[in-house]
């Protein structure tokens, strides 16, 4: 491949390999799945928020100089 295909790929590739396929999209992430799968991923998700949320709050605490215990 060329320089001229080299910049190509490098610059739209990606770019319109992506757009053909449409935005990244969350809703509806875990259809056809069971029930009971559905509420795992909910479970584990909410899990994940709580525990992101905990770490911000360490983080803003340590850095006005609390103690976080």
């Amino acid at each position: 491949m060329g320089r001229f295909g080299n910049w190509w790929h490098e610059t739209f590739h990606d770019w319109f390999f992506r757009s053909m396929i449409g935005p990244a999209q969350t809703r509806n992430a875990v259809q056809g799945c069971d029930q009971g799968a559905r509420e795992q991923w909910k479970r584990d998700l909410a899990n994940r928020k709580r525990y992101t949320q905990e770490q911000r709050a360490a983080r803003r605490a340590r850095s006005f100089g609390q103690n976080v215990g």
